[in-house]
């Protein structure tokens, strides 16, 4: 008993040990590129901002009429709105809605299209034409229209529905570069055996051909997580999209509908979400440098 309870102590003791290890590799993988780390810490900031701020920063909701479109004070470090509320406050609540439709569209809409995109390029024939023929007519439809549309007939209340529906209208234009790319990797030496080897179109894709594709899915997913994120401002801005609950968005459209522009020392309140906004958008794309040398090896050969 004793001999099994030291042997389970020294399993835990080198799982932890190669974790710890496994993180600081990829600090330091990041860590080479500054300003891809830059962004990596921007972004992990926001992050647990949204996630954690909230606990520690209250969000007072009532009027106060005779603090209105206050300038920036240690009492309000971003100064206050139109009815005298803390826009900080608002800043620090208003990340999450943003953050969580963002992550979400941009992994299903990856997912869609790495998933099928890999498909068609092994299997061919008429799968591939029947996908091809699918994705180009959604090509043709130009997105934030249609979402327009959408919004009209669906009643998007719903984070995850509108996660979802950007993502359904998110992936055809990686689709295609990934059937590209999946083209080109089949032809190689390693894949091919697999096929002679007839180990099975599931280990093909995902053990064979993604590994070698992921510093280009993990890019795009950004990139999709960017696009997700102009759309969802873009629909609430317009009023598309119902007003619940608290992020940069609904400030912003907030904003513009109580005349905010009108106001001399209104400047802290509209720029203080746009400045969110873009900001996380900087960081993520600024990410990607680091992103790229975790997962490609040739860019960190003489690492």
């Amino acid at each position: 008993m004793a001999q099994t309870t030291v042997m389970e102590h020294h399993t835990f003791r080198d799982a932890v040990s190669n974790f710890i290890h496994s993180i600081m590799t990829f600090l330091g993988l990041m860590a080479r590129n500054r300003v891809g780390f830059v962004g990596f810490l921007v972004v992990i900031g926001f992050i647990l901002l949204a996630l954690i701020g909230p606990y520690f920063v209250p969000l007072d909701t009532s009027t106060h009429v005779s603090q209105i479109y206050q300038p920036p004070s240690w009492k309000h470090p971003l100064g206050t709105d139109h009815q005298g509320r803390d826009i900080w406050a608002q800043i620090v609540h208003g990340g999450k809605d943003i953050l969580y439709v963002a992550f979400l569209a941009g992994f299903l809409s990856t997912l869609i299209a790495v998933t099928f995109g890999s498909l068609t390029a092994i299997v061919g024939g008429v799968v591939d034409s029947i996908i091809m023929t699918i994705t180009d007519i959604v090509l043709t439809i130009p997105q934030f229209p249609l979402l327009a549309v959408l919004a009209g007939f669906v009643r998007l209340n719903s984070l995850t529905l509108l996660a979802l529906l950007l993502a359904v209208l998110n992936w055809p234009t990686l689709l295609r570069a990934v059937r590209s790319q999946v083209l080109s990797l089949k032809e190689r030496d390693y894949v091919e055996a697999a096929v002679a080897l007839d180990m099975g179109l599931r280990h093909i894709i995902f053990s064979e051909i993604l590994p070698n594709m992921m510093s280009y899915i993990i890019i795009s997913m950004t990139l999709a997580m960017t696009g997700a994120i102009y759309a969802q401002v873009g629909l609430i801005f317009l009023g598309l999209v119902p007003m619940s609950g608290q992020n940069w968005a609904v400030m912003i459209q907030l904003a513009w509908v109580r005349g905010a522009i009108f106001f001399k020392d209104s400047i802290y309140y509209i720029m203080s979400p746009v400045l969110a906004i873009a900001f996380f958008q900087l960081a993520l794309v600024s990410m990607t440098r680091s992103l790229e040398e975790v997962f490609n090896p040739r860019l960190r050969a003489g690492f």
